[in-house]
């Protein structure tokens, strides 16, 4: 599992893939200046609920990853998410694509 932290306020654990996958195309959203809603539904621990954030390229942003190794990022996976994000719902989890992973070009 790894965390994610906004701006010192939100913090949230995903599974490394997924948090990979999130961290690079917030990144590729961030790197365009594009601002956006980033949306998960919260584990039931913390009772059934969902939550919103507005990410802009000013908010301070914290990918923390407890597993030792890179996961493989799934190139149609980025673009599925990068698809959600540029909705008007903004970036969610959506289902892996079917395909084989690639190891991602970018560190």
């Amino acid at each position: 599992m790894g965390r994610f932290t906004y701006d010192r306020v939100v913090s949230v654990e995903f599974d490394d893939r997924m948090l990979r996958h999130f961290q690079i195309v917030i990144g590729i959203k961030l790197h365009r200046h594009e601002a956006f809603f980033f949306s998960w539904e919260d584990h039931q621990s913390v009772g059934k609920s969902r939550t919103s954030i507005w990410v802009h390229p000013g908010a301070l942003l914290l990918f923390k990853y407890y597993g030792s190794k890179s996961p493989q990022v799934n190139l149609s996976w980025i673009h599925s998410l990068e698809l959600a994000a540029n909705s008007g719902a903004g970036l969610a989890c959506v289902p892996e694509p079917d395909g084989h992973p690639h190891q991602n070009p970018v560190p």
